[in-house]
């Protein structure tokens, strides 16, 4: 890889950390230069603002989070075990954490879903995203009769995401994983019982 592209690479992981921590509005570009170790020119070298910079961090942290969920689901082969082996690699946010600060989509969305911006279109086509792998999956559990064809997969998904994604702002903030640990242990639960 060019050097070019390493200090562009380095750049977006380190403010991926950063505003996954801190927050966009919470990060300056003081902040962004501390922590990449670069000067102001070095960052706008790379990005024209810190709202591109912004999009491709995000971007980042979701293809993190995206690749570790992937890897898990793409071994099970029954839809009832891949959802089950999705909902279980949540608990990564535990132990190890695709990117420090919890979930990308949900700080996100947080602190954007009251504006008109790029970065809220981005963590809601992220989060439309991640609902739609859980209906892709019982969509074709349900061709392949190996979900109910009563389920209706686009009320499961949200069911299960947006029960993860608030146990995981329990857990981060109470600094207590107990939230996660509880919330994946009655989605295994309600995955085998209501949809197998």
């Amino acid at each position: 890889m060019p050097k070019a592209e390493q200090t562009k690479m380095h750049i977006i992981q380190q403010a991926a950390e950063l505003f996954n921590q801190q927050g966009y509005a919470g990060s300056s570009i003081a902040d962004i230069m501390q922590a990449t170790g670069l000067k102001k020119g070095g960052i706008y070298n790379h990005f024209k603002s810190k709202d591109e910079l912004a999009l491709a961090a995000f971007d980042y942290g979701v293809s993190l989070l995206n690749q570790r969920i992937w890897s898990v689901v793409k071994t099970k082969r029954n839809a009832i075990e891949r959802l089950q082996a999705l909902v279980a690699s949540y608990l990564i946010y535990i132990d190890e954490p695709p990117i420090m600060g919890g979930c990308p989509i949900l700080n996100t969305a947080i602190e954007t879903d009251d504006t008109d911006s790029p970065l809220r279109d981005r963590a809601l086509q992220a989060m439309n995203s991640s609902r739609g792998l859980i209906v892709r999956i019982i969509k074709t559990g349900i061709k392949k009769g190996e979900v109910r064809a009563t389920v209706e997969p686009d009320t499961v998904a949200t069911i299960i995401f947006l029960t993860l994604e608030g146990a995981i702002m329990m857990s981060k903030l109470e600094r207590n994983p107990v939230h996660l640990e509880r919330v994946v242990a009655h989605l295994q639960s309600y995955i085998q019982t209501n949809l197998g």
